[in-house]
């Protein structure tokens, strides 16, 4: 197990920075045009930035960021 020691101002960069690449991942698994193979490698990105995410930021900016099994799935297909 590895520790960080941040200020306030830092963990603020750093939410702002995993937030805009979750929302960027977001959309990119909304294409069509991406290969299932490549969905899954982006959805495992996604995966450990969320859990990154879930260590910062509160409940509610957690739940703007919860994908729904069965829409993870169904991208997938």
């Amino acid at each position: 197990m590895l520790g960080l020691l941040i200020n306030e101002k830092e963990k603020e960069e750093l939410m702002y920075l995993l937030k805009r690449e979750m929302d960027e991942i977001l959309f990119d698994l909304q294409d069509g045009r991406i290969d299932h193979v490549v969905k899954r490698a982006i959805n495992e990105k996604y995966k450990i930035l969320f859990n990154l995410f879930k260590r910062m930021g509160t409940e509610r900016e957690c739940l703007a960021y919860v994908r729904e099994k069965q829409n993870t799935e169904k991208n997938q297909e």
